[in-house]
């Protein structure tokens, strides 16, 4: 049988007393009450009294006693739990957290809008998850945290390329997040020696993300992703959608001239690029690709991966409150 994951009843306990008085071992009366074996001597040891039996005393368990010693230890535990018995609203974060992956906050904001009457915080919230106080929900389900890495001696150099537009030059507007259409732009890299990638792209103001799935690494495949956008979007709505791009110094991003190169003549948006070993410069699309990783971890064959699992997850993406956007979804913030 199952172990029970709570305290135990006094109807229990009553039948703990039978069993006990009827000369059961510990061991079956754990069995058939469905508790583990040191449970049922704690609770032996708490109601444990010595009975008066014709001038001889003999050692005996009241369910009565038990039960009163267990609700003072429950009293002198403080305050109760916040989320006490709102079960569907316990099962409601469980389902967040659980199969639709959102964090702890996200989920509390989306329980807010859902129009719950009772909230707890965040801090609130992890510890309860801490102390296994749902059914399901543990911190197995938990987005990993980050690792501290420990820091080279020698700082490395941050360079850009000599040759091509600097983050250092792009306009106070686009750092300041005021205009739609500014992206950052990266690639997900899947299994060694597999050429199948993602290039993932992230709207600067909404957080909005483009996730596409590519054969191959090559500057020629990427510059085929946006000349396909140009082309089904129109040259006017692609340059309001498009304004400027952020990247790094990959090789896949450095062939500027033929990146920039509209389909239908002239420059289709502006790039800048980021300096070497300052992934920060482009932060959204950073810690949206370390989203994408909890969807896809490091060693994912792209190559075996669908545009139908692909879309799902930019789906989701878009549809995932954030707190930067006050709790809206980057769908919503467009």
């Amino acid at each position: 049988m199952m172990k029970k994951q709570h305290y135990m009843t006094h109807d229990e306990r009553q039948k703990l007393e039978a069993l006990f008085n009827a000369g059961m071992p510990v061991a079956q009366i754990a069995r058939q009450l469905g508790f583990c074996r040191q449970t049922i001597y704690n609770e032996l040891r708490a109601g444990r009294y010595e009975h008066n039996v014709e001038y001889a005393y003999e050692t005996r368990y009241s369910p009565d006693k038990a039960e009163i010693i267990h609700q003072e230890h429950q009293a002198m535990k403080g305050r109760p739990l916040k989320i006490g018995c709102h079960r569907a609203y316990a099962a409601f974060l469980e389902d967040k957290i659980i199969r639709e992956r959102y964090s702890p906050a996200a989920a509390l904001a989306e329980a807010r809008r859902a129009g719950y009457d009772i909230t707890i915080c965040v801090s609130t919230l992890y510890s309860y998850i801490d102390k296994e106080i749902f059914v399901r929900l543990t911190n197995r389900h938990l987005w990993e945290k980050a690792k501290r890495r420990k820091q080279a001696n020698k700082p490395a150099s941050r360079v850009t390329h000599p040759q091509l537009p600097s983050i250092e030059e792009r306009p106070l507007r686009i750092n300041a997040r005021a205009e739609y259409g500014h992206w950052e732009m990266d690639l997900v890299i899947g299994k060694a020696g597999n050429r199948a990638a993602l290039m993932t792209m992230t709207e600067r103001l909404t957080r909005q993300e483009l996730i596409f799935l590519l054969p191959d690494r090559r500057a020629l495949t990427i510059r085929r992703v946006f000349d396909r956008m140009e082309r089904t979007m129109g040259k006017r709505a692609f340059r309001e959608k498009f304004k400027s791009i952020t990247t790094d110094n990959g090789p896949e991003f450095l062939e500027y001239a033929a990146l920039v190169q509209s389909i239908y003549g002239g420059s289709r948006f502006d790039i800048y690029y980021c300096h070497s070993y300052a992934a920060w410069e482009k932060g959204s699309n950073e810690n949206h690709n370390r989203i994408i990783r909890r969807w896809f971890p490091k060693g994912t064959n792209f190559s075996k991966v669908t545009k139908k699992q692909i879309a799902d997850l930019q789906n989701w993406m878009n549809g995932y409150p954030r707190k930067s956007l006050n709790w809206l979804c980057p769908r919503e913030a467009a």
